[in-house]
C-alpha cells in the first residue's frame, strides 16, 4: 500500500520545522498530501529560543531570505554560549567563564593548536588560542557586516529568536511554498487498527480523519507515541540532574548592548540563561528541586535579575516549567515517528531542543517510505540512528557538569559521583587523560556535537591531558597558525559592526541576497 496522507500532529517549532522538510520533500511524488493539525487552545512554551549554526543551511533550504527572517522573528546573531561560574570562585576567581565557540578551525589544526595550548605554549584561554571569534564575542561585534550575502559571514554563527513568530514564519512557508495543509482542531481519540498502529484521529471540530502515517510533534503531552502507542520513556534524570525551570521575558532599553552569545551562568544547584533579543530577554533558572526548594530559586533568580536591571523593579512573572529528561525508548514505531518534545527532551544547555527536531526531521525526510513494506527496514534504521545521537547528547551536557570543580554545595558534587556519569563518557575522559581528543574519538555522522565542542568544554574547564612533547617543526607550524589567527582577529575586529548597529541596518536595508 502506497503512503499518500501524511499527518503532522501539533504545530509550534517542532512541528512546522518537520512541515517544511516534509513538505519540500513530498513536492517531488506524486500524489502525496502533507496535513498538519495544531490545536487553536494550546500556546506555544517558547523557550527554546537558541539555536546552531546548522540551521542556517535549514532555513536557506526552505527558501526563507535571511533578512526576512531577521526582521519578523527578533532575531540576534549567536556566536558563543558563554559559560560564566562553572568553575570554583576561589581557585578561579569571581566571574570566571569560558566560551563555547562556533568558528573553529579545521580538526588536525585543532589537534595541533590544542597540543600547542596545554604545553602551556601559550598564556591566553583555551578558546582564544584556536579561535579569532574570542575577542569579536567580548567586544560585541556582529559576526558579518550588512554586505555580506545572506547566510554567509566572516565568522560562523547562530541565530536567538522569537520562538511563537519563529513557528509563524516557518508555517506561512510550508503553506504557501510546500502545499501544506493546515488544520486547527483538538485530537480528542487515536484509533488503532488491530496490528496496534494508528488507523485515524478523532477530532473535536472535524470528526474523524484517517492518514497512512503520522508524525507526532504534539510536544510533552506526546499524544501519539505515548498516549496512543504506549512507547516506553527512557529517563535519563540521574545523569542530568536538573528538572526544573523559572523562565521569564525582561523588557530591555531600545539602546542595550547585545550580547552575541548566550550566557550560561551556574549557580548552587543548577545555571541561568540569559538571551538577548532587541527588545527583552529572555532568562531561565535551571535547578534541581532536589537541592534546591522553589522559594529559594524564585529568591535567586529575584537577584540574578535585580543585578541586571539595576533601579527596575526586579520582580517580575516566572513561569514554572517542569523538566523531564530523556527520550523516547523508540521514536518510530509502526507508522508515527515522533519529533520535538515528543521524542524527548534534555535541559537547554546547548540549544539541543531545535537542533536534535532539525536534525530528526531532515534525517526522516531524506528515506521516507513510499509504502507500507519498506517502514519496518526504516524503522529499524531511524531508531538506531537517533538512539545514538540522543545518547551522545546526553554525554555532552553531562560534560559540564562532571568537569566543575565547583564544591559549594551537594548538587556539584553528585554530578562527580561516577554513578552519575555515562560509562561512554567516563572511556572518553579517560582517554583523553593520556591523549589529546582527536576526531577519529568520534565514530559515527550521528554525533550531534563533535571534536570541537568537546574541545571548547575540557579545555575551559581546566581538564587535564597529559601534554604531547611538540617537535621543533610542529612547534613552528603552531606558531605559524597561531600568528594567523592573530592577524585575523585584528583584521575582523576593525572591520565587524557593533552588534545592535548591524541589526538594525539589517531592518532597514536587508542583506544582499545570495
Amino acid at each position: 500500500m502506497n503512503i499518500k496522507n501524511i499527518a503532522i500532529i501539533g504545530g509550534g517549532t517542532a512541528g512546522w520545522l518537520a512541515a517544511n522538510h516534509l513538505g519540500k520533500e513530498m513536492l517531488k511524488r506524486q500524489d502525496v498530501s502533507v496535513t498538519l493539525i495544531e490545536s487553536p487552545d494550546i500556546p506555544p512554551i517558547g523557550v527554546g529560543e537558541g539555536t546552531v549554526p546548522d540551521i542556517k543551511k535549514t532555513l536557506a533550504s526552505f527558501g526563507i531570505s535571511e533578512s526576512q527572517f531577521i526582521r519578523e522573528c527578533d532575531v540576534t546573531f549567536k556566536q558563543s554560549i558563554k559559560f560564566v561560574n562553572w568553575m570554583d570562585k576561589n581557585k578561579h576567581g569571581e566571574e570566571n567563564f569560558f566560551h563555547h565557540l562556533f568558528d573553529v578551525p579545521s580538526s588536525n589544526d585543532s589537534e595541533l593548536l590544542t597540543a600547542h595550548w596545554l604545553n602551556k605554549l601559550s598564556n591566553i584561554s583555551f578558546a582564544r588560542s584556536i579561535s579569532s571569534q574570542y575577542k569579536v564575542c567580548e567586544l560585541g561585534l556582529a559576526p558579518k557586516t550588512i554586505t555580506t550575502p545572506e547566510y554567509q559571514g566572516d565568522l560562523a554563527y547562530a541565530y536567538h529568536l522569537n520562538a511563537a513568530k519563529f513557528a509563524n514564519l516557518l508555517a506561512n512557508n510550508a503553506k504557501d511554498k510546500f502545499a501544506v495543509n493546515h488544520i486547527q482542531a483538538n485530537v480528542t481519540k487515536v484509533n488503532l487498527n488491530e496490528d496496534g498502529a494508528i488507523h485515524s484521529l478523532l477530532t473535536d471540530s472535524k470528526g474523524e480523519l484517517a492518514f497512512d502515517f503520522y508524525i507526532d510533534c504534539s510536544g510533552f503531552v506526546s499524544l501519539l507515541i505515548d498516549k496512543a502507542l504506549k512507547v516506553p520513556f527512557v529517563d535519563v534524570s540521574k545523569q542530568l540532574l536538573v528538572n526544573t525551570a523559572l523562565v521569564v521575558q525582561v523588557p530591555t532599553a531600545e539602546n542595550a548592548d547585545i550580547p552575541p552569545f548566550t550566557i550560561a551562568t551556574a549557580h548552587q544547584a543548577g545555571w541561568i540563561w540569559d538571551i538577548a533579543l532587541p527588545n527583552r530577554r529572555g532568562v531561565g533558572f535551571v535547578y534541581s528541586d532536589q537541592f534546591m526548594t522553589d522559594a529559594e530559586a524564585e529568591k535567586k533568580l529575584d537577584r540574578y535579575l535585580g543585578e541586571s536591571l539595576g533601579e527596575q523593579d526586579s520582580k517580575l512573572t516566572y513561569r514554572k516549567l517542569p523538566m523531564k529528561v530523556g527520550y523516547r525508548a523508540k521514536f518510530w514505531h509502526k507508522n508515527c515517528v515522533a519529533l520535538g518534545l515528543a521524542q524527548g527532551f534534555l535541559e537547554p544547555l546547548e540549544a539541543t531542543s531545535i537542533l536534535l527536531t532539525d536534525f530528526s526531521a531532515d534525517f526522516l525526510t531524506k528515506r521516507f517510505p513510499a509504502t507500507l513494506d519498506e517502514m519496518p527496514a526504516l524503522e529499524k534504521r531511524f531508531n538506531h540512528a537517533m538512539g545514538y545521537a540522543w545518547r551522545r547528547v546526553v554525554d555532552f551536557i553531562k560534560l559540564h557538569y562532571c568537569l566543575s570543580d565547583r564544591s559549594d554545595s551537594d548538587f556539584w558534587l553528585a554530578n562527580r559521583d561516577e554513578n552519575s556519569i555515562p560509562k561512554s563518557l567516563q572511556e572518553k575522559l579517560d582517554l583523553w587523560q593520556r591523549f589529546v581528543p582527536i576526531k577519529d574519538d568520534f565514530f559515527s555522522q550521528f554525533e550531534v556535537f563533535y571534536l570541537e565542542n568537546f574541545l571548547f568544554v575540557l579545555y575551559g574547564m581546566d581538564f587535564k591531558t597529559s601534554p604531547i612533547a611538540l617537535l621543533s617543526e610542529k612547534k613552528q607550524r603552531a606558531a605559524e597558525h597561531i600568528a594567523q589567527l592573530n592577524a585575523k582577529e585584528e583584521y575582523l575586529v576593525a572591520k565587524l559592526p557593533n552588534h545592535r548597529d548591524l541589526l538594525e541596518k539589517i531592518n532597514k536595508f536587508g542583506l544582499q541576497d545570495i
